[in-house]
């Protein structure tokens, strides 16, 4: 198979040829086998003190830049990755300012379970998790004696700790523990080509560590967290995808003969194409669901690039086409109007999903339910388009995989500004100030917070009804609240108010806010998806 895999241009020499095509030997059809001589080649493109360098000299250089504070863009398995000194601050803020990554959390690479232990604290699980053939990155909650830099995971009492997984990693890696963060602008998907990485990084990056043998499918790393002693994935994708997903209920193989298919015909091969934001689609063949690694957020033609070139990539892989096709319900998301125009091309159905009745179903499914009975889920989400054209977010629902009814909600506040008020939770306090009568007193977090010019806009927004959006989100609940404890008034990346503020819970409570539950009219019918 070696002339299936991207080893392929490497001819081998003598020497690894009689071991690949010796059967006594342990190398016998390695497809990955290779030596200085006939296998891929280090390169390393630097300014200033070392220009260039190839081979053993290539990694050298590369650990002497990255000992001198300098970012350093290393070619791994799925992608490039943005590598610098994790224990130095400059190099830290550098990476984040030209990266434009304010806040949000950096991945960090450790040589060893030891080192681990000397950043976090790894339980059992964690470090089996850790240590685990897939290697993703884990989060971890941070020792405060940790060395290295306040600035990788600024107000977060968590780290993203991962094990080298590549032979280039494993010598790359010192005694320091080493930044890798995805190779590419916030916003775009990661660079995976040579010549392509040193266009787009090169704003990024002082020093390129490259080698010649290419990326077939770009991927970024997976996360995981532990709740309970069971891994939790954050975001599937390297070491985890494509690998199946076995459905609770058996469909017959798609290929066999049946009238048109419709989306709930038995065996239709059919694509969700998942959400805008932290996208990843599926596939459904013959029992299996099929998932794409992580695409990421739906927001540039750069990821739209991303997300047709993988899923072209998936059919092919399994020798599949379409049949059908889903999307979300929001009728301007990026993959809403992808999918309407695949499925006008292609002659095929196409489905539209309420929200957060998908993330349900996916629950369900992930339980191995059949569907033949419905359940309860509370859907606590930041944003999803509503069946009556309001932001979802705090739901019961009773459901099965066909259909829903919402049964209950968080009791719907304004969303002032739209999208503008997820990045300025201070304008959700004033909101929920609002709709429970309380006035905007100055001595109030979220009131300080607001610029007076600002504070009289969305007051007359309120008055007046304009752009008052009303939503039932349970994300934008968090960021109230974390307003108006004052923790936190604007956020640079998703979901950073309320990570704050679970950094901050006790994990000893025991008391709880009572709450009413607001059913909807008894009169209002099952919401079908077919």
């Amino acid at each position: 198979d070696r002339a299936n895999t991207t080893m392929s241009p490497f001819e081998m020499c003598p020497a690894c040829a009689g071991e690949y095509h010796d059967p006594h030997s342990r190398r016998f059809h390695a497809q990955p086998i290779a030596c200085p001589q006939c296998g891929p080649i280090l390169q390393f493109i630097g300014t200033g003190f070392i220009a260039s360098a190839t081979g053993e000299q290539a990694l050298e250089a590369a650990q002497v830049a990255l000992r001198a504070g300098q970012i350093v863009a290393v070619k791994g398995l799925g992608g490039f990755h943005l590598a610098c000194d994790a224990t130095n601050s400059a190099a830290v803020a550098t990476l984040r300012e030209r990266k434009g990554r304010v806040d949000k959390p950096f991945a960090v690479m450790v040589r060893s379970l030891a080192q681990a232990r000397q950043i976090a604290w790894v339980d059992d699980a964690e470090a089996d998790l850790l240590a685990s053939p897939q290697r993703p990155i884990v989060l971890l909650r941070k020792r405060a004696d940790s060395s290295l830099s306040n600035l990788i995971a600024p107000g977060n009492p968590c780290i993203g700790l991962m094990l080298p997984y590549t032979p280039l990693h494993h010598l790359l890696l010192e005694d320091t523990p080493l930044v890798m963060t995805s190779g590419n602008h916030s916003g775009e998907p990661i660079a995976f080509e040579n010549d392509e990485a040193q266009q787009r990084l090169g704003s990024l990056a002082d020093a390129f560590l490259l080698h010649n043998r290419s990326i077939q499918t770009p991927c970024d790393d997976s996360v995981f967290r532990l709740s309970k002693g069971q891994p939790v994935p954050i975001r599937r994708s390297r070491g985890y995808t494509p690998l199946a997903v076995k459905l609770p209920f058996v469909t017959p193989s798609s290929n066999q003969q049946q009238p048109r298919p419709t989306v709930t015909s038995p065996g239709t091969v059919v694509l969700a194409t998942g959400a805008e934001l932290k996208n990843a689609f599926c596939l459904t063949h013959q029992g299996y669901a099929l998932l794409s690694q992580h695409i990421g957020d739906m927001e540039n033609l750069e990821t739209l690039t991303a997300f047709e070139r993988a899923q072209a990539h998936l059919c092919d892989f399994y020798h599949i086409r379409p049949q059908a096709i889903v999307c979300d319900l929001h009728p301007n998301y990026l993959t809403t109007r992808w999918a309407e125009t695949y499925a006008q091309k292609q002659g095929i159905p196409l489905l539209r999903v309420q929200h957060h009745h998908a993330h349900l179903a996916s629950v369900m499914a992930e339980h191995e339910l059949d569907g033949n009975q419905p359940v309860i889920g509370l859907c606590f989400d930041g944003t999803g388009y509503g069946t009556d054209g309001t932001i979802w977010g705090g739901e019961v629902l009773i459901a099965d995989y066909a259909s829903f009814k919402r049964v209950a909600y968080l009791k719907p506040v304004p969303l002032l500004g739209g999208d503008s008020a997820i990045k300025h939770p201070y304008r959700m306090a004033l909101a929920y100030l609002w709709s429970y009568h309380f006035p905007w007193d100055e001595d109030l977090p979220p009131v300080i917070a607001c610029p007076p010019n600002e504070r009289g806009v969305l007051a007359r927004q309120l008055a007046s009804g304009f752009q008052r959006i009303p939503t039932s989100s349970a994300g934008r609940l968090f960021d109230a609240v974390a307003s108006l404890i004052g923790l936190r008034h604007t956020v640079t990346y998703e979901a950073q108010a309320a990570i704050e503020l679970e950094g901050i819970a006790s994990e000893g409570a025991s008391n709880a806010y009572t709450f009413h539950i607001q059913t909807v009219h008894p009169a209002t019918k099952w919401l079908p998806v077919s």
